[in-house]
């Protein structure tokens, strides 16, 4: 059982394709077992910073994303696999995970109704993690951390 976050960039016209920029997968327990910069194949448009905490300078000794992807993979295999709207995090690999090894946070029904939210409405993160766990993350301008995040996705599995 793992956690995984997923942190994009824009390229192509307008910045408007996502393509994956950092990756993280933590353990049950939290423990990072994978966390690296992705420079994308196509180049870089918009660093979406606010939302991505990606800079320019990440981007130096970043991994190129055929050999993270395949580094990522290895990991994933046979796997259950959490995250929170975690289709964009598998679309950003390049990747479909079984859907019987996949949980998704933002579509577990009673995890809504513990924080007080309607069952089928598709909370954040944020929200869920302050509700629940009774933490903030996602805090400041320096944009998200997808350690943090993964981090967030596992507790609130658990709960």
């Amino acid at each position: 059982l793992v956690a995984i976050d997923c942190e994009m960039v824009g390229t192509g016209p307008g910045g408007r394709t996502s393509d994956l920029a950092r990756c993280s997968i933590v353990s049950y327990w939290g423990d990072i077992m994978y966390d690296q910069y992705i420079r994308p194949a196509a180049p870089i448009v918009d660093y979406r910073t606010r939302w991505s905490g990606i800079r320019r300078q990440h981007m130096v000794n970043a991994v190129p994303f055929s050999k993270a992807q395949r580094e990522i993979l290895r990991i994933l295999s046979g796997k259950i696999v959490v995250g929170h709207a975690i289709y964009n995090d598998f679309k950003a690999l390049k990747y479909f995970h079984p859907k019987a090894l996949t949980r998704d946070t933002s579509r577990i029904p009673l995890l809504n109704r513990k924080g007080g939210f309607p069952e089928n409405a598709a909370i954040s993160l944020k929200r869920l993690t302050k509700e629940l766990l009774h933490k903030d993350i996602q805090v400041g301008k320096s944009g998200h951390s997808s350690v943090e995040d993964a981090r967030a996705t596992m507790e609130l599995y658990k709960v």
